[in-house]
């Protein structure tokens, strides 16, 4: 045995590949019991009222079993593998609709055959490992890799995720709670504002032209000043709505576009903003107003936190993705963990299937880069009453 052959075969990538197959067997065995038994007795019962939580079950214990060997092969193997999308929990859509989607599982299904292909394979592999550790030694490190290069097709293919399709359903679902908090912190905020803003204003406004009505016949001038100072009430009512209404979704988006409703943001940031809008036509409106409150925000840092003479907004299409930069010449050290609402924008942006990079090194300059999925209009949109 040469001094190159004796140091391969003692290589710790090698010592983990013997590791691998030699608990492969009896954890292969364990895997096929476990799995002709779960579908032998599941599917014989399932003429009973017990046979289908009895095979959903089992199929449950299958995904963690496939969740089991993804570990060991991640440990041993070195395989980068993401976990399978989770199943919905029961509470959606009720017991008869989550039965069945445990029931037609693919990852778990997965996970049997794999259990069934497995099982003698890891009897030949497990024989093999043991004669190379005994007779064919100069051969180990090369057999091994033979033989464990097998088992990385067999997990790969039967135990990853089947797709890229089902690695974005599982980011999409986990971006879907983030919408939905989202969607309630804005209708308490939009609550809040009306509760102590323009309702709270309209009710004084009330109980105001209540005692001037009272005072009109007796005190026709005092009943005057009371409307006067009613009207000016009135006004700041009026303005309250439509600051509101603008933190909804403002008018001049809806009936103009992207650009002049950026324009428009451009024009109350407090640094002087380069503003370049090249889109060919208008994407739908729910992306729209994604472009124009992630925009928003970015300048309101920009206004509040880095201390820059000059900003950049750059808005264009490339293929099928909306993309914003948006820059500034600023102090720099902007983190998506900073505070600011980096961390909510990112988030926002991956729920629709979009992204978000921030650039900003210590003493600037920022750039913060946005994607978002091209939809086009698809029916005509109508305009916000103005108020």
């Amino acid at each position: 045995m040469t001094a190159r052959s004796a140091r391969i075969s003692f290589d710790r990538q090698v010592w983990k590949e013997v590791l691998y197959l030699l608990s492969g067997f009896p954890v292969a065995l364990i895997g096929f019991v476990y799995a002709i038994t779960m579908v032998s007795v599941g599917t014989g019962m399932l003429v009973t009222v017990v046979g289908a939580p009895l095979l959903a079950g089992g199929l449950a214990g299958a995904r963690l079993l496939g969740r089991a060997e993804r570990a060991r092969a991640r440990a041993l193997l070195g395989i980068r593998m993401e976990e399978p999308s989770p199943l919905p929990p029961p509470a959606e859509g009720g017991v008869l609709p989550w039965l069945w989607e445990r029931l037609r599982d693919p990852v778990a299904w997965r996970a049997v055959l794999y259990e069934f292909v497995r099982f003698p394979w890891a009897v030949l592999t497990f024989s093999l490992t043991l004669i190379a550790l005994v007779i064919l030694w100069p051969l180990l490190p090369l057999l091994m890799r033979l033989l464990t290069n097998v088992d990385r097709k067999l997990v790969t293919g039967l135990l990853s995720p089947s797709d890229e399709l089902e690695r974005r359903i599982a980011q999409l679902e986990s971006g879907r709670g983030v919408v939905v908090d989202t969607a309630a912190a804005d209708l308490r905020r939009i609550e809040r504002d009306l509760h102590d803003g323009a309702q709270a204003r309209l009710v004084a406004l009330a109980m105001d032209l209540g005692l001037a009505k009272e005072k009109l016949t007796h005190d026709p001038q005092a009943a005057a000043r009371m409307v006067d100072e009613a009207h000016g009430e009135v006004k700041i009512a009026l303005q309250e709505l439509r600051d509101l209404a603008r933190g909804i979704h403002p008018a001049v988006l809806t009936d103009r576009g992207l650009d002049a409703a950026l324009s428009h943001l451009a024009t109350r940031c407090t640094v002087p903003v380069t503003l370049d809008v090249d889109l060919p036509h208008r994407p739908a409106p729910a992306i729209e107003g994604i472009a124009y409150f992630t925009v928003s925000e970015l300048l309101q840092n920009i206004s509040k936190h880095a201390h820059a003479t000059t900003a950049t907004i750059d808005l264009w299409r490339t293929e099928d993705r909306l993309l914003i930069r948006v820059g500034d010449d600023g102090q720099g050290g902007a983190r998506l963990d900073g505070g600011s609402g980096m961390a909510g924008l990112a988030d926002r942006l991956r729920a629709v299937d979009g992204t978000f990079i921030v650039d900003s090194p210590v003493g600037g300059p920022t750039v913060v880069t946005a994607e978002l999925p091209w939809r086009p209009v698809t029916a005509p949109t109508l305009s916000l009453i103005h108020i």
